[in-house]
């Protein structure tokens, strides 16, 4: 047993720590929301006080927060979880966040003396709630050797993609190949509906055809082909158009930092950007179509 600190408890931080208590672990919680932290009260986790308590008097301190700034001033801020813990503990960061950040932090717990990892995850809150996420993990060997048992307790895919920081470059480049091919996908069904194709007909094609891909064959943005993607429930998230927005904005802001030529990432951003102004940021990512089918060319 590993008693473990788990700060943010909600929505995908709330079934990771519910499956590391599963697991056997002696979990103490923390989240702002005082609903998300009774509901992992509910499942077995100690409550803490503060996110200063959560890091006292454990051996691994996992993290899952909105963003970079959040991140920052959680681990570097004024009674900042770095001052807290003993020395040697493991971090594992599990928000996704802009690199710079990442590293920086991961500087600051290696200064203190501490073992950090960036481990951004893929899967959503299915996924969380399943175990099988995908953790795209970023640190030192050591570190990484040390928080692998307790990512296999939340995960099914774990991949080491490097130094500090390489976790978050993973996730904001697997997420920017997300946001444009669900566009893509969603302009073909719209025009397949213009030009009279049956949706069931144009997935039965695609799916086994040079089209294929996950946001056609695992999360359709049309009802039927797919009976577990969020189409089929009014488009209720799992993976909601302003997270979608967040991370390609991340993608963007890391492009524009080396000069790298990412045109439909940008387009993407844009896209999703006019979806989340009109009121659908609550709204799952692939509820984009609605959007396109309603646009003007």
């Amino acid at each position: 047993m590993t008693a473990i600190g788990f700060i943010g408890v909600g929505n995908m931080g709330g079934p990771m720590a519910q499956n590391l208590v599963k697991a056997g672990h002696d979990v103490k919680a923390f989240d702002l929301a005082k609903e998300a932290l009774q509901k992992a009260v509910s499942a077995g986790a100690r409550a803490a006080t503060s996110a200063q308590d959560a890091a006292r008097d454990v051996e691994v301190v996992i993290t899952m927060l909105p963003a970079g700034q959040h991140v920052k001033a959680t681990y570097l801020g004024p009674g900042g979880i770095l001052g807290a813990a003993r020395k040697g503990t493991l971090f594992i960061d599990s928000s996704t966040i802009d690199v710079d950040s990442a590293r920086e932090v991961a500087k600051a717990a290696d200064t203190a003396g501490m073992l950090m990892i960036d481990a951004p995850v893929s899967g959503g809150t299915g996924g969380a709630a399943a175990a099988t996420l995908t953790f795209m993990v970023g640190g030192s060997e050591a570190a990484f050797a040390r928080a692998l048992p307790i990512l296999e307790k939340m995960g099914k895919t774990i991949v080491h993609a490097g130094g500090a920081g390489n976790g978050q470059a993973a996730k904001i480049c697997n997420n920017m190949i997300l946001g444009i091919s669900m566009i893509a996908v969603s302009e073909a069904f719209v025009l397949a509906e213009k030009l009279g194709l049956d949706h069931q007909k144009l997935f039965d094609i695609a799916s086994k055809s040079s089209g294929q891909c996950w946001s056609l064959t695992t999360y359709c943005p049309v009802p039927g082909p797919v009976p577990t993607s969020p189409a089929n429930r009014d488009y209720q998230p799992g993976f909601t158009a302003d997270m979608m927005l967040k991370d390609l904005k991340l993608a963007q802001q890391a492009a524009t930092a080396v000069a790298a030529a990412t045109p439909l990432g940008a387009d993407a951003a844009r896209v999703y950007s006019d979806f989340s102004e009109a009121g659908n940021g609550a709204v799952d990512f692939s509820g984009i179509i609605r959007m396109l089918r309603a646009a003007k060319r």
